[in-house]
């Protein structure tokens, strides 16, 4: 059953909380707004059989899997309404009627009291294998969930799997962690559409989440605003063009403006057999606003490099001549990393840009992305003018752990990066972050078809030419982020996700970069 796009948000951006701060605000939020919380849990329930009447009008049966806390008392409010509004509902409980309480008794009451006939307490995935009908709703477990699920709740987020019916998560899909975005056993339910309560919950929007969560709406019950107001977070969900102040992040170009004012960048890399990558990026900083933009790679790459793309320049490609040359001299903005490889070669190169930045007086920035990542793990340097670009291997190379560690919770790993070598860490993935330690972004753009070669390095490319011409380097960062994921989004939406290759995305890229 096909599914309408709808709009996550009305803002640019929005605050995004751990699953310990919604579980211990949200009731003084409430009570401030004068909403009691079995009100609140009526809302929430309303908001959910909202979106099954969007998405799926014509459905005539309904399966119903409640747990006995609040999440279970949402359930009960959809059961209720779906049961009143003529559709056959089917709930199956995961304990037993008396051991429900508070406000989800309340709902429970309710939903009985409606006519709600069928309430199953056994032989729960026996029922859902059985299930033949349109829509299963999954009111299971909550936000504070964490860990792995129990034998038998696997049982039934297996047979919830693999049922024909559409799903509908009620605030989270069970067994997701609302915090981190981590699976364990990756045994959580596959939601077609996710509705979550008030205010987004971080780990709906990152990693593997992006496997579980299907389309996700937020119901703010009327109360996201004063829980943005009331408690600080700063984690922060971009759904929309970022903006600084209101404002283009990208400085405005003067009528009189000439290339030496906007600046060189000097991209390194292109070892032996590794052209494309240096290529693709330094083509994606001329495509992103960079007005000259030299490249250092191997001699045996440099005809490769440059065919058919005159406007990039050519600068020497060993170190001791790199050092002299008048590119190391003029360059705003180096980026280092992309097919440099780690031999004698790569690692010469590195120690020329990380000295030479380091030692002029007004330092100039720096992306590194790829083996300068590596490289950059085996040393002490840390540095507030560069950006790092990893993905979750590179990343556990940084931070000298496991590829699973940093998944687990990637909001640890991209704020502890930035901390450890200093500057801004871009944690690429499904829902890419971007921190300077502080502050965590989550991007909202990109598609599975970005899994292909070469689109790290478009990345790297579009953020050197954006920190180029940006004052408030944080924004441009998140900008070019965004950027490279829409231009992906637009190649997608005309020819679909399979086949898409880095460099389709050029011409998006100087279309979105120019927004202004």
């Amino acid at each position: 059953m096909s599914l309408p796009h709808l709009p996550l948000a009305k803002h640019n951006c929005y605050q995004v909380y751990t699953a310990q701060q919604v579980l211990t605000n949200e009731a003084s939020v409430a009570e401030s707004q004068k909403v009691p919380m079995y009100q609140l849990m009526e809302r929430a329930g309303a908001a959910a059989f909202e979106q099954i009447k969007i998405h799926w009008p014509q459905a005539k049966t309904m399966l119903l899997l409640c747990g006995k806390g609040n999440n279970g008392g949402d359930g009960f409010i959809i059961a209720r309404l779906a049961h009143l509004a003529g559709i056959e509902v089917s709930v199956l409980l995961t304990c037993q009627a008396n051991e429900v309480s508070g406000d989800a008794k309340t709902a429970y009451q309710a939903m009985i009291s409606a006519g709600v006939k069928q309430v199953v307490t056994d032989n729960i995935t026996e029922h859902i294998n059985h299930f033949y009908g349109d829509i299963i709703v999954d009111a299971l477990f909550g936000i504070g969930f964490y860990g792995r699920l129990t034998d038998a709740a696997q049982q039934w987020v297996g047979a919830i799997n693999s049922n024909d019916a559409a799903v509908l998560s009620v605030d989270i899909p069970s067994g997701l962690n609302a915090t981190t975005g981590y699976v364990s056993e990756k045994s959580a339910v596959i939601a077609d559409v996710t509705v979550t309560f008030i205010v987004y919950k971080q780990g709906l929007l990152t990693g593997q989440a992006a496997d579980f969560v299907g389309h996700t709406v937020l119901a703010e019950l009327s109360l996201g605003d004063d829980f943005q107001q009331q408690v600080f977070c700063q984690h922060i969900y971009q759904d929309q063009q970022p903006l600084v102040d209101g404002r283009f992040p990208l400085m405005k170009r003067r009528r009189t403006s000439h290339k030496g004012d906007i600046g060189l960048i000097l991209t390194i890399g292109g070892n032996v057999g590794m052209p494309g990558a240096i290529r693709l990026a330094s083509e994606a900083a001329l495509r992103g606003g960079a007005a000259l933009v030299a490249v250092c790679c191997h001699q045996e790459n440099q005809a490769l490099v440059f065919q058919g793309r005159p406007e990039l320049m050519l600068a020497p490609s060993e170190a001791q001549a790199l050092a002299q040359s008048s590119a190391m001299e003029k360059a705003k903005v180096f980026l280092l990393g992309p097919g440099l490889g780690q031999q004698t070669w790569s690692q010469g190169l590195f120690n020329l840009v990380i000295k030479q930045c380091k030692s002029k007086k007004d330092q100039p920035l720096m992306v590194l992305d790829a083996d300068a990542l590596t490289l950059l793990a085996n040393t002490r340097h840390y540095c507030e003018n560069w950006v790092l670009t990893p993905h979750p291997k590179e990343a556990a190379t940084l931070l000298n752990c496991s590829t699973k560690a940093i998944e687990e919770d990637r909001f640890k790993a991209v704020s502890e990066i930035a901390k450890k070598y200093g500057g801004i860490c871009v944690l690429k993935g499904a829902g890419t972050l971007i921190s300077d330690g502080e502050r965590v972004v989550i991007n909202s753009t990109g598609n599975a078809g970005m899994a292909s070669g070469g689109m790290g390095d478009v990345l790297s490319g579009i953020i050197a030419a954006f920190i180029l011409q940006a004052e408030d380097y944080f924004s441009a960062v998140c900008f070019a982020v965004y950027i490279h994921g829409a231009a992906g989004d637009i190649i997608a939406d005309e020819y679909g996700q399979r086949g898409m290759l880095a460099s389709d995305l050029f011409t998006p890229i100087q279309r979105l970069s120019n927004q202004d």
